[in-house]
Order: structure tokens, then C-alpha cells, then sequence
């Protein structure tokens, strides 16, 4: 198996050949309204991303104190303007502005996050963890797969899309009793951990030894450092760094998102 840098850097160069072919720039725009140091960090690394294929992308970052009224207008006027390809509205939001009906706004010909529930595209993060699993022969059919977390960006669309590759999916969450949820992990062979709590899946759990996990958990620990929802070096056959992991695989899943927006419903 190809590690996670290896695979997304093939793929981007894959997508700036149909870039080529496509004969102009897609166009994705970034609409901010927080100022926290994770999305400023995220987006700067999707813009990089962006621009590596030979894309465009467009940040409107907007005060905090925007309200949701000013916020749905510039999504409809985002949704109506014909040189954008696709747009994202990076999350978190302002507590005065409802995410639903932010993600429920988004033309879903143009909901590159896959948030709309009639979006042409998947969420991000399960479906860069999906891709990759499928490019390098992932087995799915028959095995038990483990979602921890069960928010609406990560853990119910990952269920969802893992029942749809014939897997046997249990979903665990912060009242799932810590004894069974050790049962869960020690029979699953895919694991999926977005939970949002440092080392949440330590070296006491037992694994299947040729089991997969997928860390989508970006944490600080008490020295400032980066970690993930799971501890390093578990005993499993695959574990996706953190940071350099899924993060990387949501950020390419954005960047297939565009191109195939621009590709199937643009200028």
C-alpha cells in the first residue's frame, strides 16, 4: 500500500492533467466567518492545493459578527455566479448563524464539502478515506467495519457509505459503555475515529492485527503538539498519521470534488 503522501501527490498530478484537458481554471470559493486557528490553517493548506493542480481559489473572509441573513445572500449570490465552480463554507460558524441552513443553501451542483442533502458530491473526509481504500484494493465486503463518532460531517456519511460497500458497521459514540465499545474495536478490521479527544484509542484496546484505522481527530496535548484521536503506533496493520493523513485525503477529495464540478456542471 502506498502511504498517504505518496497517494495523494499521484492523484493531484492526475487531476492537473484533466485540468489541461479541461482548457481553462476551475474556480472554488472559500467563504470564512471564524477566525479560529485550525480553519485558518486548513484553508491555507487547500489553497496550496489548489493552486498545485493549476486551479483557482478565492477566499471571502468575513467578520464574525456577519449575520445569517448577510451570510445567505452571499451564498445565493455565490450559488448564481457563474465563474465560481464550486464553493465551501469552512466550518465551524458563529454560534447566531445555523449550520443547516448554511449547508441546506449551497447549490448542490456547487457543495463541494457533499453538506447539501441533495449534493451531486460525497462529504470529503469519508470519501478521501473511501478512495484511497479503493485505489489500493481495499477488500470491503464482509468484514466488520467500527465508526466512533457520530456527527453529521464524518461519522453518520462514513456508516452510511461503508453499508453500501456490503461491510457490517457498528457505530460507538460518547455513551456507547467503554466495555463494549473494547468489544467493537477488538472484531472490527476497519476503524474510523472522530470522536475529537486526544489518544481516545490507546494501546489498552485489543486489535485484529491486520486491522486498518483512520484517524480524522486533530488535537493539542499538554506540549502544543498535533495529535490525533488515536495513539501512535498501535498495533494494527495500517494507521493514518496525524497529522498527514486523513486531512490530506479530505483535501484531495475536495480538489476531485472541483475538478469534476467543473468538469460536468461548468462554464
Amino acid at each position: 500500500m502506498t502511504t498517504i503522501k505518496e497517494y495523494v501527490t499521484i492523484k493531484k498530478e492526475e487531476l492537473a492533467k484533466r485540468i489541461l484537458k479541461l482548457g481553462r481554471k476551475p474556480v472554488i470559493k472559500i467563504i470564512q466567518v471564524n477566525d479560529d486557528y485550525a480553519s485558518n490553517t486548513y484553508i491555507k493548506g487547500k489553497i496550496k492545493d489548489v493552486e498545485e493542480i493549476g486551479a483557482l481559489a478565492i477566499l471571502e473572509k468575513l467578520p464574525i459578527t456577519t449575520s445569517e441573513d448577510e451570510l445567505l445572500a452571499i451564498i445565493e449570490k455565490t450559488n448564481l455566479d457563474k465563474e465560481v465552480d464550486g464553493f465551501i463554507v469552512q466550518l465551524p460558524l458563529p454560534k447566531h448563524i445555523s449550520e443547516e441552513k448554511v449547508k441546506q443553501a449551497v447549490d448542490p451542483k456547487k457543495d463541494l464539502d457533499g453538506f447539501n442533502v441533495l449534493s451531486k458530491f460525497k462529504s470529503a473526509t469519508p470519501n478521501g478515506i473511501l478512495t484511497f481504500l479503493d485505489d489500493n484494493n481495499y477488500k470491503f465486503e464482509g468484514k466488520n467495519a467500527l465508526v466512533i463518532g457520530r456527527s453529521n460531517i464524518v461519522g453518520k456519511p462514513m456508516a452510511k457509505y461503508l453499508l453500501e460497500k456490503n461491510m457490517t458497521v457498528t457505530v460507538a459514540h460518547s455513551k456507547t459503555p467503554n466495555d463494549e465499545l473494547r468489544f467493537f474495536v477488538k472484531n472490527a478490521d476497519l476503524i474510523i475515529v472522530a470522536v475529537g479527544k486526544a489518544n481516545f484509542v490507546d494501546k489498552t484496546y485489543e486489535f485484529k492485527n491486520n486491522a486498518y484505522i483512520f484517524d480524522v481527530g486533530i488535537n493539542r496535548n499538554e506540549n502544543n503538539k498535533l495529535v490525533g484521536d488515536c495513539e501512535k503506533d498501535l498495533p494494527v496493520a495500517f494507521q493514518s498519521p496525524v497529522p498527514g493523513g486523513v486531512g490530506l485525503l479530505t483535501r484531495l477529495a475536495l480538489l476531485i470534488n472541483l475538478v469534476e464540478a467543473s468538469e460536468k456542471y461548468g462554464l
